[in-house]
């Protein structure tokens, strides 16, 4: 029996973007806050799956690697905390078109293979901390950084010396732009 792998697909975040989050996330809130999501952690998930065979797997990438998916922009100009999964993110008031279908196609395509996915509706966000439990002051507004989206991947999601980390196994390109 093959070993199962706890596995996403996700939008990366540019390293100079990466880095911007992290020092403003700095300025704006305070050490006690949570635990912080280290920059290279710092994604967009689209679907989880969580443990998958590598039968499973197989069957994902070879859909993935059909979908004919658009570049877009997306413009992170929301903030908030969801007290319940100790997560502050941020994320984007308006999705694009072109983020929703991808997500509800890769959504689709984990349900029909056996990868539960949650009833709730998709928002797009960044986790900045995790186990944010106690009351958050949210800053009143975001940089509003623009990210240009013209790939996506699948990725593992490893526990190793007490941290989560995420290792990329495999991107796909998106197609000519759609809208912004």
């Amino acid at each position: 029996m093959s070993a199962e792998r706890r596995l996403f697909f996700a939008l990366s975040l540019p390293a100079k973007t990466q880095k911007q989050v992290i020092n403003w996330r700095a300025d704006n809130f305070p050490a006690e806050t949570g635990r912080p999501v280290a920059a290279a952690s710092l994604h967009i998930t689209l679907a989880f799956l969580g443990e998958v065979s590598a039968l499973k797997e197989a069957a994902l990438t070879r859909v993935a690697g059909r979908i004919q998916g658009k570049k877009f922009s997306l413009i992170l100009d929301d903030i908030g905390h969801w007290p319940g999964s100790g997560v502050v993110w941020i994320g984007s008031r308006r999705a694009p078109n072109a983020l929703l279908q991808l997500a509800s196609v890769l959504r689709s395509h984990a349900a029909r293979n056996g990868c539960h996915q949650s009833t709730l509706p998709f928002h797009p966000h960044v986790s900045l901390y995790r186990n944010a439990t106690r009351p958050v002051a949210i800053p009143p507004a975001t940089p509003g950084w623009q990210l240009d989206a013209t790939e996506f991947s699948l990725y593992e999601s490893l526990f190793e010396r007490g941290r989560t980390r995420y290792h990329c196994l495999q991107t796909w390109p998106l197609g000519d732009m759609q809208e912004t």
